[in-house]
């Protein structure tokens, strides 16, 4: 068995292509340097520094719509509707997360298109199947990450050639770093089977060449078009669940919003938006959300979750129509912050996660289904499988189970489900946007009763008054859209200065660098390698094998059933030990 000495000793040699420091979005805001001891001494002013970095973005979109390949984006994509090909987005975690949305989104548009205009079928061909998703793990990865998958380009080829990819399509691949190898494996496989390729990523394109050898590849092939989304580094160094998918969300959503109202004309009875529209909404929503009304619901939610999770309390959201949008910021708070990850049905061993989703109307099934808007797409790879991609001996011997039964087994429908009330303080929060729908009033006759506290969480124009309940309203605008692009940004935007400013709080940020990150790919364990050298001084190589040593002992804590430590910061905490001990 290797040593954690010699596994460092091997990444350090060996996965020189994975040390990405220079990287803009790896880098530290100078903004957000003091973050964490900001937001324990004034709490509105640190959720004020998360919003500052937010501004970036708003900044940055003139320059990124009129790049060519924008509009280059707009003309494929309604080319491929008018030809009746498909729209592929691929992405690796928080990005996988967002093609899932981006395909949800567009599905959920024609449905809703045919129930409101049913003679649209005679005028257009039904395109509710134009857009397909592939995210690394396939949808089982909304939940958790797939450990290694986004570190193998032969795993993104194969799951775009599964997923049925061909000449005349479009593939949108996204990454926000630029450099992970499944969506680059995506981007290849897109070219050679005759699609229009797109490689849309957040840092310059210029450091990208420069510094990683599979980005430069990628940017210097001329039949890829290149969309760069660089808005700087992130509020949290790294964590591109935030800025990054923002103006990706945004921009990509926009490109496939215009092409869609350019092919149905009148006949979808929406007006075509130009791109300072975009730019003027989006500094408008975040206006909107920087008013003190804003800021001080926000800071009494994180007080409140904050406080729930000290005392060992559990948060559950309750939602419907943005189910996809919750589970989204809250699946990826595991990761981020090493907290407990969503946990299977009838698993009573692991820990439960500190927070939730559900939908109070139907049964997990089809809960999924309708979160999806069609049914869920799991892989079915077995040991073969893997063999042929050349995958690690880990991943041949032990295939995971990444099906559909699989992701069944996390419960996200209206069953009631002890686990989630059995802590001594436990709240059920409900999140609408836009006008009522009757959530509140399900979610309360389907679990109410069973948890010790209530909340509600409202987004939009107007606040419905509830007696009785904690109420969090954050007033905005949210336009008419068809891919309802505006209510998916207000909650992305409020969920993502939420949860970060909570974990901050709660002491899983240092500064502006997430030391509580776990490190389950390469990129992250570069990450963190990066981090206990900015928190101790010592060199990179000294610093990882302090990591795998710490990651070494956190498996064998976990395996003993003890909670375990965030091997950055253990290992963090170890090096300042010596110190002190030598000095």
């Amino acid at each position: 068995m290797e040593t954690a000495a010699k596994k460092a000793r091997d990444f350090v040699e060996r996965e020189k292509a994975f040390r990405l420091g220079e990287l803009l979005t790896e880098s530290f805001h100078p903004k957000t340097r003091r973050l964490s001891q900001t937001i324990q001494t004034d709490l509105p002013a640190g959720i004020r520094l998360l919003q500052s970095v937010d501004e970036d973005v708003a900044g940055a979109l003139e320059g990124i719509f009129a790049q060519a390949s924008y509009g280059r984006l707009v003309e494929s994509l309604l080319a491929a509707m008018q030809a009746g090909r498909r729209i592929f987005f691929t992405g690796c975690g928080a990005t996988g997360r967002l093609s899932i949305l981006l395909e949800a989104a567009w599905r959920r548009c024609w449905r809703e298109l045919k129930a409101r205009e049913p003679e649209i079928g005679r005028d257009v061909a039904d395109r509710e199947d134009a857009c397909i998703s592939v995210m690394a793990g396939g949808d089982f990865a909304l939940i958790k990450a797939v450990e290694g998958f986004e570190d193998f380009p032969d795993f993104g080829r194969h799951q775009l050639r599964e997923a049925g990819v061909g000449a005349g399509d479009v593939v949108v691949a996204i990454t926000e770093g630029g450099e992970t190898p499944f969506v680059i494996g995506t981007a290849w496989e897109g070219l050679d089977v005759g699609a229009t390729v797109f490689f849309v990523y957040n840092n310059p394109t210029a450091l990208l060449r420069e510094h990683v050898v599979r980005s430069r590849e990628v940017i210097e092939e001329p039949r890829i078009h290149k969309l760069d989304l660089t808005t700087g580094p992130m509020a949290v160094a790294g964590s591109t669940r935030m800025q990054a998918t923002t103006v990706e969300l945004l921009v990509v959503g926009a490109a496939l919003e215009t092409a869609l109202v350019r092919w149905l004309g009148a006949r979808g009875g929406w007006s075509e938006r130009g791109e300072r529209e975009y730019c003027a909404l989006f500094a408008n929503l975040l206006g909107d959300l920087s008013r003190d009304a804003c800021v001080d619901a926000m800071a009494r939610l994180v007080a409140f979750e904050a406080t729930l999770y000290d005392r060992g309390g559990l948060v559950t959201y309750a939602t419907d129509d943005m189910l996809l949008d919750v589970l989204t910021d809250t699946t990826e708070r595991s990761p981020t912050f090493m907290v407990p990850p969503f946990r299977r049905d009838g698993d009573t061993v692991s820990p439960v996660s500190w927070a939730f989703v559900k939908n109070p109307h139907l049964p997990s099934r089809e809960a999924w289904r309708l979160m999806l808007e069609r049914a869920p797409r799991g892989l079915d790879w077995v040991a073969g499988t893997y063999e042929q991609l050349r995958a690690p001996e880990a991943l041949r011997s032990h295939p995971p189970k990444l099906d559909n039964e699989e992701l069944y087994r996390f419960r996200i429908g209206n069953e009631c489900d002890a686990s989630r009330t059995v802590a001594s303080d436990s709240a059920l929060v409900t999140i609408e946007v836009g006008a009522g729908t009757g959530l509140w009033q399900a979610a309360r006759e389907r679990f109410g009763a069973d948890y010790t506290q209530t909340a509600a969480l409202t987004i939009g124009p107007a606040e419905e008054r509830r007696d009785g309940d904690d109420r969090f309203h954050f007033g905005c605008a949210l336009p008419a859209s068809p891919l309802r692009l505006w209510e998916h940004l207000a909650v992305k935007v409020v969920l993502n200065t939420v949860s970060t400013a909570t974990m901050v709080r709660m002491g899983r940020v240092i500064g502006n660098a997430m030391v509580w990150v776990s490190p389950s790919n390469k990129k992250l364990i570069d990450r963190g390698t990066r981090l206990i050298v900015q928190q101790t001084g010592c060199d990179y190589e000294g610093a990882c094998v302090a990591l795998f040593e710490a990651m070494e002992e956190v498996t064998q804590r976990a395996e003993q059933g003890q909670a375990p430590p965030s091997p950055v910061a253990l290992a963090i905490e170890r090096i300042e030990g010596l110190d002190k001990e030598t000095t």
